[in-house]
């Protein structure tokens, strides 16, 4: 949510996928891709953001925290951050999200999300369970 320099940017990616690889995910038996290069991710947000309420997301202690540490200046990508991320756990139907107790309350947005579209819209999303890392 933070601006960056392309080439930090390109450089982080780079090094993401060569932690990823360097823990044993083998590209030969799972999919790996820029969640940038694929627009439905941020088209499903905008759906879902035009679905979710502001209090809600005002609600949440992520979102307190860090626009506490930006002096008070948080900014409309931090804030619907959280829709982002159910975007990224709906769009592919997940059932089970592996999440640490930092996160609960998004995934608990998620979940409040896919019951309200599919209670407007018919049955479409599961509504994804946390499992939850035991660090």
């Amino acid at each position: 949510t933070m601006p960056k320099e392309p080439a930090v940017l390109r450089q982080n990616i780079l090094d993401t996928t060569a932690a990823v690889l360097a823990c044993g995910i083998d590209p030969r038996k799972c999919f790996l891709f820029r969640q940038s290069l694929v627009p439905e991710h941020t088209e499903l947000a905008w759906i879902l953001g035009c679905l979710t309420n502001v209090p809600r997301l005002l609600r949440l202690p992520q979102w307190k925290m860090k626009r506490a540490s930006q002096n008070n200046d948080g900014t409309v990508g931090l804030l619907t951050y959280p829709v982002l991320q159910a975007a990224d756990i709906l769009l592919y139907k997940s059932t089970h999200v592996p999440v640490g107790e930092d996160q609960v309350l998004h995934l608990e947005l998620a979940q409040d999300i896919a019951q309200h579209f599919n209670k407007k819209y018919g049955e479409f999303f599961p509504v994804p369970k946390a499992i939850l890392s035991k660090l």
